[in-house]
């Protein structure tokens, strides 16, 4: 039976997830200050990408925008017909950087398409990865965008490691929320893989650490 589409308000804030034991604080240190106003504005889901009703979903696209394999052929996919012929009026996308596009047939409202980076090493790779996801995020913002929300970028077929890839997403969105208060409400972390989901398990908590009290 196919995956029915998902509400922005069915998906839990990382808030509520510790709150309901469904999140555990880290043994390691946190390498940020706990913010439970931060931890409402980030949601964590596992699911399918291409069922989330949102502002916005980011594509995990290669540089031409024309489609491919793994999450970008899922969405070109369920949005049909016309995201490929707006894609092709683009002229491509760097790798690190973003563009944007109506959802079509998605119950996103928009794509936000940006190109990871190939791993090779951290010192090469991060910067990349780490400019994918803030120039995402400040694409959203341009354009009014209250919800926007993310698989992980380059850890497929690129073979940027889970773990690693998470600590760029979680660090990166960290520090976006701590500098602006709008007009993004709630940043999704998507997973899918079982190694995903082990991964930001793992390293959320050091970035948005549970927050005893409310701010």
């Amino acid at each position: 039976m196919a995956a029915s589409v998902v509400s922005l308000d069915q998906i839990p804030s990382l808030a509520s997830l510790y709150r309901d034991s469904k999140l555990a604080a880290s043994s390691k240190p946190p390498a940020t200050s706990p913010s439970e106003s931060v931890n409402n504005r980030a949601a964590l889901i596992r699911g399918d990408l291409t069922k989330l009703q949102v502002d916005a979903i980011v594509n995990a696209a290669n540089t031409s925008l024309l489609g491919g394999g793994g999450v970008d052929g899922a969405i070109h996919a369920a949005a049909g017909r016309s995201l490929l012929d707006e894609c092709r009026t683009l002229g491509g996308c760097p790798t690190g950087e973003s563009r944007i596009t109506k959802g079509y047939r998605l119950p996103a409202r928009h794509v936000i398409h940006t190109v990871g980076p190939v791993y090779s090493s951290d010192d090469v790779s991060e910067p990349l990865l780490r400019s994918c996801y803030r120039s995402s995020l400040e694409l959203a913002a341009q354009n009014g965008l209250r919800s926007v929300a993310f698989s992980g970028i380059s850890t497929g077929i690129y073979g940027y490691p889970s773990v690693d890839a998470a600590v760029v997403a979680c660090r990166t969105v960290r520090e976006y929320l701590d500098e602006h208060d709008g007009p993004l409400e709630k940043v999704v972390f998507v997973t899918f893989l079982q190694k995903d989901v082990d991964a930001y398990n793992a390293i959320i908590p050091t970035y948005f650490p549970p927050a005893e009290s409310t701010d």
